[in-house]
């Protein structure tokens, strides 16, 4: 099949495009274009992508919300957004593990099983 970003190149199929989905990277498959590269992802990948977000719970909900942090006394402080707070029914006395990854992320999770 041409290729019709380019116009030049035909279409493959491929088993290794990589798609980043919220920080995990996922390995699909697809059709690549052998002249510019372009993929393209078939709607049953596209379904199977769609689980794997709803499974990690970031499917259909903003991938990122933007805050501002703010100090109070020694530490830092992040507020939680009340759509998150009331989706995950967060009553303010869960206890959380906070950990760095990477460079420049954090994750939080809720330890004490009241989500």
């Amino acid at each position: 099949m041409k290729c019709p970003v380019c116009e030049k190149g035909t279409r493959s199929k491929v088993d290794d495009i990589l798609y980043e989905l919220e920080g995990n990277n996922l390995i699909i498959s697809g059709e690549r274009c052998n002249h510019c590269g372009e993929e393209y992802i078939d709607e049953q990948e596209l379904q199977r992508i769609a689980a794997i977000g709803r499974k990690l719970g970031i499917w259909g909900k903003p991938f990122k919300l933007h805050r501002k942090l703010s100090k109070s006394g020694r530490g830092t402080v992040l507020r939680i957004p009340t759509d998150i707070e009331k989706n995950l029914k967060l009553k303010g006395n869960e206890e959380v593990a906070i950990s760095k990854v990477g460079d420049k992320k954090i994750l939080i999770e809720i330890e004490n099983g009241h989500a």
